[in-house]
């Protein structure tokens, strides 16, 4: 998912955590395919920024797949051949995050850091029915139905729910794709499933990261056979339910949190040095929710800040290079407590405008991503406050789904109990390993290896302690020991 200036791209490992009918499936066989004539037309695409050799080709899905006879989109795809193709074992798809997150960008990203995979490995990319909703959705659907807000009560949360539900709504009118109702990651799995049909492969190995992990795991549900191997790095565990993964994640940010407040007391440069930086910040968090600090963003306009904004959208996990991120978040909080919250104003104002835009919801509200009502919202609020008391509340994402209208097309639920090979799992101790293991701990055989240092996305950030693990296990099927950690490179 997006975000605004600061975490535009890839977002923050935040975004993450942070959602009953199944109705896009409705009368379709588990192993349902959109029927081809022919296979894709390969074509030399080097020269369109990839690296040598890259090959890109295009399939057609249905927008319903429910109705595969209705409307299609199509879907480019990009592969690079195997270096040694006497060698060949088969295809690796990487399944990108987001959503709305382009899988050929990935593998461009990617391709050097993996040369060693690619020797008995076709690399296969894809650009998911989100990445093409994302270039092609009304300018309309970027505009947010609310600034979100933590309600205090049912009235609160039935009010921006109708907010929601009406921006919803504009979106799903303007909408010519037809893609608004069907970006659940349902329909993206079988996308990946067709795929792997037009690659002429009986199985696949998949490389999963983020959000792609959503997919990754509705993929394992529908088509557990067509596994051969399957890499997660940095991915949410969709099927244990969001409130289950924001839970989840809040003792992690605590403990990167007494990293920051250690590392203020140590460092003179730190704007809170000197003070109890941890009390500091709760104080400032529990005035601003009494008081509300107000704001003005060039980009955004005038806001207010609540203690729910900064809880939410203040602190970043990350130390980012030289601690340049924790002395500015320092810097702000000590500017916060004077009244004055420009440190804060872009991005809080603009993540709660951004969370609340009907196009970028649209990809994620059907995977259950939203409280199911105001009863939920405080039970996991509740939850979440005696867990963390430095950044629990309401979670953002959830939030924004409120008035989702149509039916939840996946629903959390259970992975088949049998037929699912072993996975290998990467995750930042700092950050999303604990999604990640969750996830991989309820396959079988499976290993997460923790990387010991910040960051998200391992594979795409050229950690090669975590590759050589992903290259050895999808080439030989073999898994590192249970426990295995890479060092912060």
């Amino acid at each position: 998912m997006t975000t605004t200036k600061q975490g535009r791209g890839r977002g923050r490992v935040r975004g993450l955590v942070i959602g009953v009918t199944v109705a896009a499936l409705a009368g379709m066989a588990p192993g349902a395919s959109a029927a081809r004539d022919e296979q894709p037309t390969w074509r030399d695409c080097a020269g369109q920024g990839g690296p040598a050799g890259m090959e890109c080709a295009a399939i057609e899905v249905p927008v319903d797949w429910a109705e595969p006879g209705g409307p299609k989109v199509g879907l480019d795809l990009a592969r690079l051949p195997a270096t040694e193709p006497a060698q060949r074992i088969g295809s690796v798809l990487g399944v990108p995050g987001g959503p709305g997150g382009n899988g050929i960008d990935d593998l461009k990203r990617a391709a050097t850091d993996l040369t060693e995979l690619r020797r008995r490995f076709d690399l296969v990319a894809y650009k998911p029915r989100t990445t093409v909703w994302r270039d092609q959705m009304p300018p309309s659907c970027m505009q947010p139905g609310a600034s979100l807000f933590e309600p205090q009560g049912q009235k609160q949360y039935k009010a921006l729910a109708a907010a929601m539900a009406r921006a919803f709504d504009a979106c799903r009118r303007a909408d010519r794709t037809g893609l608004f109702a069907h970006m659940d990651s349902l329909s993206v799995a079988r996308d990946m499933d067709a795929v792997r049909e037009a690659l002429g492969e009986e199985r696949l190995s998949f490389m999963a990261n983020s959000y792609g992990g959503v997919a990754a795991g509705a993929y394992a549900r529908l088509f557990p056979q067509r596994i051969r191997a399957m890499y997660l790095d940095g991915t949410i565990n969709q099927v244990d339910g969001w409130p289950e993964q924001a839970l989840r994640a809040l003792p992690v940010l605590e403990r990167v949190f007494t990293r920051f407040t250690t590392w203020c007391a140590d460092t003179p440069a730190c704007a809170l040095h000197g003070q109890d930086a941890g009390a500091v910040w709760r104080e400032l968090i529990r005035d601003a929710d009494r008081r509300p600090i107000p704001v003005t963003s060039s980009e955004f306009g005038e806001g207010e800040l609540t203690g729910w904004h900064l809880r939410s959208f203040g602190f970043i996990g990350d130390p980012g290079p030289n601690h340049s991120r924790w002395l500015a978040f320092a810097e702000a909080v000590a500017k916060a407590r004077g009244g004055d919250g420009s440190g804060f104003a872009d991005f809080a104002l603009g993540n709660a405008r951004i969370w609340a835009a009907p196009g970028a919801l649209a990809m994620t509200c059907g995977d259950e991503r939203g409280y199911r009502g105001y009863a939920q919202l405080q039970k996991v609020r509740r939850q979440a406050r005696k867990i963390s008391p430095n950044f629990g509340g309401a979670s953002f994402d959830a939030l924004g789904c409120a008035g989702w209208p149509l039916p939840v097309a996946n629903p959390s639920r259970p992975l088949p109990a049998r037929g699912l090979p072993p996975f290998l799992g990467v995750g930042s101790t700092w950050g999303d390993y604990a999604w990640t293991e969750s996830f991989t701990r309820m396959i079988p055989g499976s290993v997460t290896v923790g990387y010991d240092g910040p960051g998200h996305v391992m594979y795409l950030s050229g950690k090669k302690c975590p590759v050589q693990h992903a290259t050895t296990y999808l080439t030989s099927l073999r898994l590192p020991k249970a426990g295995s950690i890479c060092p912060a490179e």
